[in-house]
C-alpha cells in the first residue's frame, strides 16, 4: 500500500497531467502562421528528439533491441503511429480552426466509443446501466448532429482514434514514455520530409518567422511529452479509479476554455447534446464505482473457508468490475 505522501505526490502528478491536457488548446493558436500539417510534423520530430535524450539520460535502452525482435508488436506500434498521427493531426485542425468546443466532445465520448468497440471488437458483455449510457450517447450524437447541422465528425474522429489507440496499446503492453518513442520514431521519417519539402516551396514558418517561431515549435515535444511524464508518475501512486475520474478534467477544461476563452457559440440544441453525454458518463462513473466497491466486500469478507458459494460470489463480483478502464498509456492525448 501507497504511503499518503505517495498518493498525494501521485495526485499533484495526476492534476498536473490533466491539467495541461486541458489548457493545451491555449498553445496550439501561438504556433500560427504555421498550419496544422506543419505543427503536426513538428510535435512528431521534436517530441522523438525530447524523449530520445530522456531516455538515454534515465538509461532505458533495452526495451528498444527487444521491440525489434518482436514482429507482430513492432506492427501494432506502427498502427498506434497511424492512429496517433490522426489523432493529433485533427485536433490541432480544430483548436486553430475554432472548433474547440466540439473537439473537447471528443474526449467527453471517448469512454462510450470504447465501451461500444469492447462489445463489437472484444464480445465484452454490458451491464444494463453501461447499455444505458451507451444508448444516451447515441442519442446525444443525434441531437449534436441536429444541432450542427452535420455529424459531430471532429468529436466522432477524436473519440474513435483515441479509442483505437487504447486497444492498440492494450494488446502492446509497453510504457508510456517507451511507446513515444516507438511511434514518433515511425512518424520521424514521413515528418522531417514533409518538413524538407515545404523549405524547399519556402513554405516552412519554422526558417521564416523568428527565434521565437522556431522555439515554440520547437517546444511541441516538451508540451507532448511532459503530461506524459506526469501522467506516469501519478499511475504508479494512486488508483485507476482515481485517474479514472481525473481523466474528465482535460474535456472539461477545454470545454471552458471553448466557451469563455474562445468565445464559441452554445445555442440551446447543443447544451441539450451536452447535456445527454454529461449524464451517460455519469451513469458510467456511478457504475464503475458502485461494482469496485462490490468487489472489495466480496474479496475482504471474512471467512475461514473457501466455499464454492465465496468462489462464485468472488468471480461474480471480479466480473461486475471488469468495466473499461481508462488507457494506461495516454500517449494520444491533444
Amino acid at each position: 500500500m501507497k504511503s499518503r505522501g505517495e498518493r498525494h505526490i501521485g495526485l499533484l502528478n495526476g492534476f498536473a497531467a490533466y491539467g495541461m491536457w486541458g489548457l493545451v488548446p491555449l498553445f496550439w493558436p501561438l504556433l500560427k502562421p504555421a498550419g496544422a500539417a506543419e505543427i503536426l510534423a513538428h510535435r512528431m520530430v521534436w517530441s522523438l528528439v525530447f524523449v530520445a535524450v530522456a531516455l538515454v539520460v534515465v538509461r532505458r535502452r533495452a526495451w528498444a533491441g527487444e521491440l525489434l525482435r518482436q514482429p507482430r508488436k513492432l506492427a501494432l506500434i506502427t498502427v498506434a503511429a497511424a492512429v496517433i498521427t490522426v489523432n493529433w493531426g485533427v485536433y490541432i485542425w480544430a483548436v486553430n480552426s475554432g472548433h474547440v468546443v466540439e473537439a473537447s466532445l471528443g474526449y467527453f465520448i471517448n469512454p462510450l466509443v470504447t465501451i461500444a468497440m469492447g462489445v463489437l471488437l472484444l464480445k465484452e458483455r454490458l451491464r444494463r446501466v453501461q447499455w444505458a449510457a451507451v444508448g444516451i450517447g447515441a442519442a446525444a450524437v443525434l441531437v449534436l448532429t441536429v444541432g450542427y447541422g452535420r455529424p459531430p465528425w471532429i468529436s466522432l474522429t477524436l473519440a474513435f482514434s483515441f479509442a483505437t489507440y487504447g486497444l492498440v496499446k492494450k494488446k502492446v503492453n509497453l510504457g508510456g514514455v517507451e511507446s513515444l518513442a516507438a511511434e514518433t520514431a515511425i512518424q520521424f521519417l514521413p515528418a522531417l520530409g514533409y518538413l524538407l519539402w515545404l523549405s524547399s516551396r519556402d513554405d516552412l514558418s519554422f526558417a521564416s518567422e523568428g527565434p521565437g517561431h522556431a522555439a515554440l515549435l520547437a517546444s511541441t515535444g516538451i508540451v507532448t511529452a511532459l503530461p506524459l511524464v506526469c501522467f506516469g508518475a501519478a499511475a504508479i501512486r494512486v488508483p485507476l479509479s482515481t485517474l479514472g475520474l481525473l481523466q474528465y478534467m482535460a474535456p472539461v477544461f477545454q470545454f471552458l476554455l471553448g466557451i469563455f476563452y474562445f468565445h464559441e457559440a452554445m445555442p440551446p440544441e447543443r447544451w441539450a447534446g451536452f447535456s445527454l453525454v454529461w449524464l451517460a458518463l455519469t451513469l458510467l462513473t456511478w457504475d464503475a464505482l458502485r461494482t469496485a466497491r462490490t468487489l472489495r466486500r466480496e474479496i475482504n469478507r471474512p471467512s475461514t473457508t473457501m466455499t464454492t458459494g465465496t468462489v462464485s460470489a468472488v468471480r461474480k463480483a471480479e466480473s461486475l468490475a471488469s468495466a473499461p478502464e481508462p488507457p494506461a498509456s495516454p500517449a494520444a492525448r491533444p
